[in-house]
């Protein structure tokens, strides 16, 4: 009687783990089944740091590491500064004019992490406003180096339409100026 006391805790257990398995393996089955999405998203930026609505805007300015007065725009300090912090909301267009057709929004923040260089720690939603993802968007996260012809940053999420979300950013100049902004053209590849 005693042996067989012993073996229902160990034949419980071992039951136990074979349904746990099953389960497992009946869930990983149903994700393969399941297909992805592959979204290439094309848009502009319009980036404004001057004007009557600025679009962009520096919230708090870190310390100047430039030793150069040719850095220096207006006779104030350089446009861009080591631990500045950069809030932006602003205009996702189709073409890379201001009047093109708007799409959305870019939503976020930057810090100027780089003491050589003019890099930044990008933290941005793009909000989807019209068309077939109109109320969906797509978090951003990256490495931004002006000094760089293409950028490339991570997606790590979305929401609506992109949903789990994962891929990458590329962005490029279009039409900039460290001091006033400017327009950014960004591609999007995203699989969901």
């Amino acid at each position: 009687m005693a042996a067989s006391s012993s073996l229902s805790p160990s034949l419980l257990l071992g039951c136990s783990f074979l349904i746990a398995a099953a389960v497992l393996l009946r869930r990983h089955d149903s994700a393969a089944a399941t297909t992805t999405t592959t979204t290439h998203l094309h848009f502009y930026m319009h980036d404004a740091y001057t004007g009557p609505a600025p679009t962009a805007m520096r919230v708090v300015s870190g310390r100047s590491l430039l030793q150069s007065t040719t850095d220096i725009v207006d006779g104030s300090s350089p446009p861009r500064q080591f631990g500045d912090i950069v809030v932006l909301n602003n205009a996702l267009t189709e073409g890379p004019d201001a009047g093109s057709a708007r799409v959305g929004t870019a939503q976020g923040f930057g810090v100027r992490v780089s003491e050589g260089g003019l890099v930044t720690d990008l933290s941005m939603h793009l909000v989807m406003e019209a068309g077939e993802h109109r109320g969906s968007s797509v978090a951003i996260k990256g490495r931004i180096d002006v000094g760089v012809g293409v950028r490339e940053s991570v997606v790590v999420g979305g929401t609506g339409r992109f949903r789990l979300a994962r891929g990458y950013m590329a962005s490029s100049s279009y039409d900039y100026s460290l001091a006033a902004g400017g327009v950014v053209e960004i591609h999007v590849y995203l699989q969901h």
